[in-house]
C-alpha cells in the first residue's frame, strides 16, 4: 500500500473517479435493497446515485484533459488511510435509519478525508485538486438533505418508519418474547416440583438448569425451522433460533440460579422474588412493543405463570 501523499495529481485524479464510482454503485445497491419496504428513500438513493455518476462525468472530462484516455487503476483499498466502504450484499439487513445514516456519512467523511489529505499535500497542484474535490463532496452532502426534504414527506417517512418498527417486531421483538415467556413459564414446574419432592436445593438446580437449557434448545431449532423468513419477513432462520433459544434459556435460568442456595426456603423465597420479576418484565414487553393493555398483559401473564407454578407445587408435595 501507498500512502496519499504518495500519489500523482494523475493518481489522485484517478482514485477521485473510481471513488465516485464505487460510491454512485453503493447509492445503487441500496436502492434496489430498500425499494419494496421504502419506496421515499430508495427515491432518494436513486437521485444520489445520478449525481455520483454526474460528478464522474466531470472528473473523466477533466481527466481526458490532462493525461488522455488510459485510467491507472488506483483503488480505494490499496492507499494507505483512504476510507472502504462495505458491500451492501455483505451487510445485515439494515433498519431504515441506518441506512439514511450511511448516506449522510458516505459524504461527509469523504470530504473530512479530502480536506485532511490536502491540508497535508505539498505539492500545490495536488492541494488545489483535493481542496477542489473537499469541496464537490461537500455539496453532494447538502444535495442529501436536499433530496430527503423533497422525497421523504412527513407522510413517506411515517409510513417507512411504521414498516421499520414492523420488522424490529417480527425480526427481534416477537422471537426474543416468545423464548423468554417459554423459559420463563414452562420451567417453572419441573423445578418447583423437584424442590417441594425432594427437599434438596441442589436437585431443583439441576433440574432447572437441564430444563433450561434443553428449552433452549428445542425452541431455537422450533423457531429457525418453522420458516425462511422469506415470505413474511420475519429475518433469518438462524437469527431468529438463536435469539429465541437465547431468551428460552435465560428465562429458565434466573429462578434456576436461586437453588444454589443451600438453604430450601430461602431458595424458594428468592426464586419466587426472580420469577415475579420475570413475569413483570414479559408484561412490559408485552405493553411496550405487542400493542397490548398493561392491566392485560399483566393478567394474562400471571395467570399462566400462576397455573405453571402450582402444577409444581402440586406434584412435587405429593
Amino acid at each position: 500500500m501507498r500512502d496519499f501523499s504518495e500519489l500523482s495529481e494523475r493518481e489522485v485524479l484517478a482514485l477521485a473517479i473510481g471513488a465516485e464510482e464505487e460510491d454512485g454503485r453503493i447509492y445503487n445497491d441500496l436502492v434496489e435493497r430498500m425499494r419494496e419496504e421504502y419506496p421515499a428513500t430508495a427515491k432518494i438513493f436513486a437521485e444520489m446515485a445520478g449525481e455520483e455518476s454526474e460528478h464522474r462525468h466531470k472528473l473523466l472530462e477533466l481527466y481526458r484533459k490532462k493525461f488522455g484516455e488510459h485510467i491507472p487503476l488506483v483503488r480505494r483499498q490499496d492507499v494507505r488511510g483512504f476510507l472502504t466502504r462495505k458491500a451492501v450484499w455483505q451487510m445485515p439487513k439494515p433498519s431504515i435509519d441506518d441506512v439514511r445514516k450511511l448516506a449522510e456519512s458516505m459524504e461527509t467523511e469523504t470530504q473530512r478525508f479530502y480536506r485532511l489529505a490536502a491540508s497535508r499535500a505539498t505539492d500545490v497542484s495536488i492541494r488545489k485538486l483535493l481542496g477542489d474535490l473537499a469541496e464537490v463532496e461537500q455539496e453532494h452532502e447538502q444535495r442529501v438533505d436536499e433530496l430527503s426534504t423533497q422525497n421523504l414527506t412527513p407522510k413517506a417517512r411515517r409510513s417507512e418508519d411504521a414498516t421499520a418498527k414492523r420488522s424490529f417486531l417480527l425480526q427481534y421483538i416477537q422471537p426474543g418474547l416468545v423464548g423468554l415467556m417459554d423459559g420463563s413459564v414452562s420451567t417453572l414446574a419441573p423445578i418447583f416440583a423437584a424442590a417441594f419432592s425432594t427437599g434438596r436445593p441442589w436437585s431443583a438446580f439441576i433440574v432447572g438448569l437441564a430444563a433450561a437449557i434443553g428449552a433452549g434448545i428445542s425452541m431455537g431449532f422450533a423457531e429457525a425451522l418453522s420458516d425462511d423468513g422469506s415470505l413474511t419477513g420475519r429475518g433469518t432462520p438462524i437469527v431468529r433460533g438463536a435469539l429465541t433459544g437465547a431468551m428460552t434459556t435465560l428465562g429458565g435460568l434466573g429462578h434456576t440460579l436461586p437453588f444454589l442456595i443451600p438453604k430450601l426456603w430461602l431458595a424458594l423465597s428468592v426464586a419466587c422474588v426472580v420469577v415475579v420479576v420475570e413475569l413483570a418484565a414479559i408484561s412490559w414487553v408485552r405493553w411496550k412493543y405487542m400493542d397490548t393493555s398493561l392491566t392485560r398483559a399483566t393478567l394474562q401473564v400471571a395467570l399462566g405463570g400462576a397455573l405453571v407454578f402450582a402444577t409444581g407445587v402440586l406434584i412435587g408435595a405429593g
